[in-house]
């Protein structure tokens, strides 16, 4: 579950804004693609995204929710602006692939219809005990909330989710962020710019970032609520106020500061 050392030192100094802006001819359908090291192929980042079933009543493919470009995209971000080695592809696996344990950080998106069966519960609860992250994004309200927070239950009977404060390193080892960003889709942005609203649904006013530790004080699973980091990465080429709104400032921050915060915990 331990990448090499060279990815322990991931980050470098960066200048502020303009490092963020897009190379000529960069797109969000043509991310650049990049050589890996020959000596060390395995020997690097890669984005892994977990698919999983939902219940009745939403889509069947919700865990593909901003997949591939978000996906694609914060892992050309992390190649471009670091010094991390980074898989150009990512890959998309279940948590019963036997591949998880080569994957110390997972993804999970729009979450809140999510529906483990007894076979994903076992498998997630012994990959985040034996060191794996999870990190659940995109889902609003409380109803949703319930839902994710009665499946995580079953991995994690004893342990509760609490909420991570703004002095917890993910807000802030590597870029500094003055409040807890909430992100909403491009289109929501859109139809409120200039309003204050940044929240897609009446019960989802503020965002939530909670954790939850194993005996150690290891974050092994992060859930942010009332957010949508995924769709900042996905859509960064739909709009420049979008990007430089909720991207610049908030989505690509926030995913840098997380994944350099798991690979040195």
């Amino acid at each position: 579950m331990v990448l090499g050392c060279a990815c322990l030192l991931a980050v470098v100094a960066l200048t502020q804004s303009r490092r963020w802006r897009q190379s000529v001819g960069f797109d969000r359908g043509n991310v650049p693609q990049w050589q890996l090291p020959s000596d060390f192929p395995a020997d690097c980042f890669t984005f892994a995204r977990i698919k999983y079933s939902s219940r009745t009543g939403r889509r069947s493919q919700v865990w593909d929710t901003d997949y591939p470009d978000s996906d694609l995209n914060l892992s050309y971000r992390l190649h471009q602006l670091t010094s991390l080695t980074v898989h150009p592809d990512g890959q998309v696996i279940k948590l019963t692939d036997k591949e998880l344990a080569d994957h110390p950080f997972v993804f999970m998106s729009g979450v809140g219809g999510l529906a483990l069966s007894e076979d994903e519960v076992h498998a997630l609860r012994r990959y985040l005990l034996n060191g794996g992250f999870l990190w659940a994004d995109d889902f609003w309200g409380e109803a949703e909330w319930a839902n994710f927070y009665g499946e995580i239950k079953r991995v994690f009977p004893e342990r509760e989710p609490v909420e991570l404060e703004l002095d917890h390193p993910i807000f802030h080892n590597v870029f500094t962020l003055k409040e807890k960003p909430q992100v909403p889709n491009v289109f929501h942005a859109l139809r409120y710019r200039d309003t204050g609203i940044t929240w897609e649904r009446p019960d989802a006013t503020v965002p939530h970032y909670r954790g939850i530790f194993d005996d150690k004080q290891r974050l092994m699973v992060l859930i942010d609520q009332n957010t949508d980091l995924g769709d900042g990465w996905e859509e960064e080429t739909t709009d420049a106020y979008y990007f430089a709104e909720f991207s610049e400032k908030k989505a690509y921050p926030l995913g840098i500061n997380i994944v350099f915060y798991m690979l040195t915990h």
